[in-house]
């Protein structure tokens, strides 16, 4: 398996560096990251939940998909990339704002990101790739809000972090 690398940012986004993304994890460094948010008509997002032989947070239910850009790939282009990798479809995306966040992992990882959340729409069931992506399932942004309150231990860390976001900016852009 070719060793993934992982753009390391300051906080203006600007690269000041390339670093494997074990170590990059380990020692919390800032690196740039999406997280891609897929909804059907009915305004569900589709979550999926991660493959139980994940490095860190199996089997937890987290956004459509995320993962690190490349070096050299803009943010869409990234998410569109992954997006197909995971969950074997392609839509249009839109990036709607990026923020930094840190989360620690029982493990001794860490998640220091300055991420990316981009949008996009989509009504088919995917064709999910097994080594990535255990299960998927729609579900309302309301149901998501509560579920998390009842039972935030099967969701990811960083979905709690950017679904919170998301949620803010989702209603800002209602009013």
């Amino acid at each position: 398996m070719k060793e993934e690398f992982v753009v390391l940012v300051n906080q203006n986004d600007e690269q000041i560096g390339l670093m494997a993304k074990l170590e990059a994890h380990e020692k919390a460094l800032l690196h740039r990251a999406f997280s891609v948010f897929v909804l059907n008509e009915k305004n569900e997002i589709m979550l999926q939940q991660r493959a139980k032989d994940k490095y860190h947070s199996p089997l937890l239910w987290t956004n459509t998909c995320c993962s690190h850009q490349r070096e050299n790939e803009s943010n869409l282009e990234a998410g569109k990339r992954r997006l197909e990798e995971e969950m074997g479809f392609v839509t249009p995306l839109v990036e709607l704002f990026s923020f930094v966040y840190k989360a620690p992992f029982d493990n001794g990882l860490t998640e220091h990101e300055l991420d990316h959340v981009m949008i996009g729409y989509y009504n088919e069931n995917p064709v999910i790739n097994r080594e990535e992506v255990e299960s998927w399932k729609w579900m309302s942004i309301e149901d998501i809000k509560s579920d998390m309150l009842l039972n935030p231990m099967i969701y990811t860390e960083w979905f709690k972090i950017i679904f919170e976001k998301f949620y803010h900016h989702i209603e800002a852009q209602k009013k």
